[in-house]
């Protein structure tokens, strides 16, 4: 008796690790969701999305009533620029210390997850080094860097070719961004979630 029950003990145990595995997505099967995601988003949110070449001949802009975004198709990384700035981009060489505002939702669950929009009297502060065209960046303070950790994602250093930095300004140059997890902070790249995030960036003193 207490031989068939050991053994029925066990065959439960193995059913359990079986269904345990057949529930366990791949990174594959995380992958195609986070790709759906995107593509549903894109889709409901009616944005037309433009080739880098396009991009380059209309002079590195984004139409913004057409609702276009251009695609960097090696990072699977969507960005409009909303406003270019004033000045001059991040010149190779060059460390700077940026002021951002955002806001950053999971495009999966469609949660906002953080931000500073509504805390006038906070912003994220990241600083940025520029070696021939290769950006690198750590946050110092603000939401990101108690969420996510100090490294800047680089999805959100992608613009800064294309935007033009200076202290004062009437307007600060603004992206809109949708960042696969590659592209993305810690948290999205441990659960392969995609985010979109609108951001300003304004150059510090």
């Amino acid at each position: 008796m207490k031989r068939i029950f050991n053994s029925l003990c066990i065959l439960m145990a193995c059913t359990c690790l079986f269904q345990a595995c057949d529930d366990t997505e791949t990174y594959a099967e995380m992958k195609e969701k986070e790709r759906e995601a995107i593509e549903a988003y894109i889709k409901s949110e009616g944005i037309k999305v433009i080739s880098y070449e396009q991009f380059c001949a209309q002079d590195s802009t984004t139409d913004v009533e057409k609702k276009e975004y251009v695609l960097f198709k090696d990072k699977g990384v969507y960005m409009q620029i909303v406003r270019k700035g004033e000045g001059e981009p991040l010149a190779n060489g060059e460390r700077a210390e940026i002021n951002v505002r955002y806001y950053e939702v999971n495009i999966k669950e469609m949660d906002t997850l953080t931000g500073n929009l509504y805390d006038a009297s906070n912003h994220d502060v990241m600083t940025i080094e520029n070696k021939n065209g290769s950006y690198s960046g750590s946050f110092t303070s603000g939401y990101m860097y108690p969420a996510y950790g100090s490294p800047v994602p680089s999805g959100w250093m992608m613009p800064l070719p294309y935007i033009r930095l200076k202290f004062m300004l009437s307007e600060f140059p603004k992206v809109r961004l949708i960042v696969p997890h590659s592209e993305g902070q810690s948290t999205a790249s441990s659960y392969v979630y995609p985010c979109f995030y609108e951001i300003t960036y304004q150059k510090a003193r």
